[in-house]
Parts: structure tokens; sequence; C-alpha cells
């Protein structure tokens, strides 16, 4: 194995939470197992032209059969904690009324299974796999679902509270509006362009909503898992520097001012937006124990037609027409097998961002995930041999020290992903894990990314 030849030079704080990620429709399988009900991705899935090669996540990883090899797994590499998502539809299987035994069940042991092996459970109660009952009564655009999503936390929280060390009610706002509602990329697949921007509100809502749901239920240490990224102007011309700046307001601010302000970035949008929306801010703005950032890269942004050499269109972009603004690629960067642009200095230019937005009012941040899809595969010598990735991670964390040395509190680093799982719309085609998972046999084989944590972790031990 190769690894960095400066790993002792990594200096994180000595209480630096090191964790991996996953979520609950990318790895557990056993769809129908437990009296778990349909969700949205296992419609979408079923969606002839949906997914990549037709994939689904029928079997994923079967987590659910192999969670305990799972958790071997990571208390050999000797991470602090484990962030995963808990799948609404094995707890409600048409998302309202009572608990399904057999649901909490299997998280109890998964939870119980963590503690015993030294590790910290860190769950996130919605990872995009909503019960499809939920959807057929109108899914996020309904308000009602920010209720639902409040009465499923009371019931997890309840359950799992006295062991679980990190609440998130939600991941990504941003990609549920944006992919699912407002470019039809992700389930439930409805391209709504900005009238998706009440599924925005809602999600925050039920966030808000839950918040306080997990605090009655005796839940402590809640914060989320938001997506962020810079926007760069593709120039220094006006216009290019006010399409990133709109760009920035409707993937960033938008989810994060309601949260952190208590307030939405711009009037229009705060007009946009349903229900009593002054009324919904002081629950959306429920104060928060910390805030989780996930980064992949940032996004190149230009006004539409001003291209020439500042880059081309982002590469997989589904972007409506008549936008005021055009994201781009970032050109002269590396890229990973996914054609994402491997930039380590804006992890720590979006960590700064938040500090100097919010100054007081941001409470401690966790990156809570970051990581690369590279094709890996077996070599002869039975081993993975991701050095693409080692190099990733090492320059991410060195980022993240860099937002340390800025005076950003940040606690934590939870590297996407421990298993190469089911990648959403691109099926099986993407390998982000430190572990890589062959379909067809299931069989786990730990790569050099792997082994490199392990180094790092016990070398700060």
């Amino acid at each position: 194995m190769t690894t960095h030849p400066d790993l002792p030079s990594l200096q994180l704080p000595t209480d630096f939470v090191y964790g991996v990620s996953t979520a609950s429709y990318q790895i557990e399988g056993a769809v129908e197992e437990g009296g778990r009900g349909p969700s949205i991705w296992d419609t979408f899935c079923a969606e002839p032209g949906r997914i990549k090669n037709g994939d689904t996540g029928a079997v994923a990883c079967d987590h659910y059969h192999r969670y305990s090899e799972d958790i071997a797994l990571m208390k050999d590499l000797g991470v602090d904690a484990y962030r995963f998502s808990i799948a609404w539809p094995r707890i409600q299987p048409t998302g309202s009324g009572p608990a399904n035994a057999e649901g909490l069940a299997f998280y109890d042991r998964l939870v119980d299974g963590l503690l015993e092996a030294g590790i910290e459970p860190a769950a996130t109660l919605y990872h995009w796999d909503l019960p499809q009952a939920l959807q057929d009564a109108g899914g996020w655009l309904n308000r009602d679902t920010s209720l639902r999503l409040a009465e499923y936390a009371a019931i997890v929280g309840e359950h799992l509270g006295d062991r679980v060390s990190m609440w998130m009610p939600l991941n990504e706002p941003v990609v549920v509006t944006m992919f699912g509602h407002a470019l039809g990329a992700h389930a439930p697949g409805q391209a709504l362009g900005f009238d998706a921007l009440p599924v925005a509100h809602h999600l925050l809502l039920g966030h808000g909503l839950s918040v306080s749901a997990l605090r009655a239920a005796g839940a402590s240490n809640i914060g989320i898992a938001s997506n962020h990224q810079p926007a760069r102007p593709a120039s220094d011309s006006a216009e290019d520097r006010d399409a990133a700046e709109m760009f920035g307001t409707l993937t960033n601010w938008l989810f994060s001012d309601p949260i952190l302000r208590g307030e939405y970035p711009d009037e229009l949008i705060t007009s946009m937006m349903p229900g009593p929306v002054a009324e919904d801010l002081k629950v959306i703005s429920a104060p928060l124990d910390w805030y989780g950032i996930n980064y992949y890269q940032p996004v190149l942004v230009g006004a539409p037609g001003s291209g020439g050499d500042q880059g081309p269109a982002l590469e997989g972009a589904i972007m409506p027409e008549g936008l005021p603004f055009e994201p781009r690629q970032l050109v002269g960067v590396p890229t990973t097998d996914f054609g994402w642009a491997i930039v380590p200095d804006g992890l720590t230019e979006i960590l700064t961002q938040f500090h100097e937005r919010y100054a007081d009012a941001l409470p401690p941040v966790y990156v809570t995930e970051s990581g690369c899809s590279f094709h890996d595969t077996v070599a002869d010598d039975g081993g993975v041999h991701d050095q693409r990735r080692i190099d990733y991670h090492d320059a991410h964390l060195r980022a993240v020290a860099d937002a340390i040395a800025e005076g950003v509190d940040v606690r934590g680093y939870f590297a996407w992903s421990l298993l190469d799982n089911f990648e959403w719309a691109e099926g099986y085609a993407e390998r982000f894990g430190l572990v890589h998972v062959d379909y067809d046999t299931l069989r786990r084989t730990p790569k050099d990314s792997f082994r490199w944590f392990q180094e790092l972790i016990a070398a700060r031990r």
C-alpha cells in the first residue's frame, strides 16, 4: 500500500471526530422485509429509464443482513462515529401511525452493535427515502409532510435517544428540492422549476419541528447535514458576479439562512413560500448544537451565453431554460471518475464563508460528507489500490485544518462513504467507498484508502 508521505504533518485537534457515512436506501437492501413499506425511491427505480442500467436499491449492499460485518469493518478502521440514516418506511411503512416494531428492532441491533464496538452512532432521520404513501398525498409539496416528519422524529427519538450521540433530521434539502422536484433527476421525479420552492420550505419546517420533537423526546446533540458549495464567478464581469451570487443564494443561503438567521436571504424568495412564513421561520430557526456541511466541489457560474473560454456547461447539469445563471465546468483542475472537480480549497472556502456570514450564530461545524468516486477494481493481488482517494481525503482534511487555523470551529469529518453503494440515479456505476463491494457476491474488500484512514486514526491516538 502507498500512503501519503506527509501523514504525520496532518495536524488536527486531538478530539477531532473521524467518521464514515452511509444512507439507508443506498446500502440496506431488504426493501420488502421486516415490515418495511415502499419508498419513493422504490417507485422511481421501477420507472424505465430513471436509473443507469436499470439498477435498484432492492439488494444494494445487503447491510440489513450484514450490518454486523460492516460494524466489524468500522471497528477495524478505528472510526469514532458512524453516520447512518434510518429508513422512514421501516419505522412507519405508510409515513404515519404507530411504529413498526421490526423496523425499530433492526436499528436497536445496529445501534447497540456500534456502541459495543466503541463507535458513536450518528443518525440521519431523512436521507431521501420518503414513504410512498406520503408522496401519494402530495409529498413535500404538502405541508402535512412536515408534521409527519416530526411525528416520526418523536418515535425514533423516544426509542433511540438514550443511545444515539448525534442527530440530523435532514440530509441535503437542496438536493431534494432541486434534483427531486425542480429538475426531476431524482425521486419523485418532478420537474417543477421554481415552483419547487415550497418543497424547500416544507423540508425546513419539518426540520425545525423535528428538532423540537427530538428534544422533547430526550434526544440531544442535534444538527443537520446540508450540502453547500462555493459559487465562483466565471469572470470579474458584473454579470458573472451577479449570476454567481444568485446561484449561491439559491443553493446555499436559501437553506442555511432560515436555520441560522431565521429569515430567507431574499424578499422575492420569502414571497414565494407557502403558509405563515414568519411564524414558520421561528420554528425553522430552533437552535442547533452543531451544523453539518456536506462538500464535494465548487461551481463556476456565469451569466447565460457569456461562456467564451470560461469553461463549458457543467457536465451532467440539467437546468431549465431561461435561468439568469449558468453553471460551468471548472477547467484546469483534476476530476474524479464521476467528472466532479477535485478542489480541496473549496472546502476551506465554504467553511470560512459560513464563519464570516453567521459569526456568533454559527454553532460548531462538522463536515458530514466529503468523498470521491473512482472506478476501483480488485487487483490480481486481492487489494484495491486507490491512491487517488487517499490523496483526495488527505487534501480535504488539510483543507479542514486550514479552516480551523482561520478560526472556524470544525469538530469532525465524515468520509463518504464506508461502502461502495447504490449511487441514486447513477445506480452502481460510481464507487465512493473506503470498502469495495462486489455486487455479485457482496464481498467486502477494504481498499488502500481504508488502511490509510486506519493509520491516520491510529497515529492520532
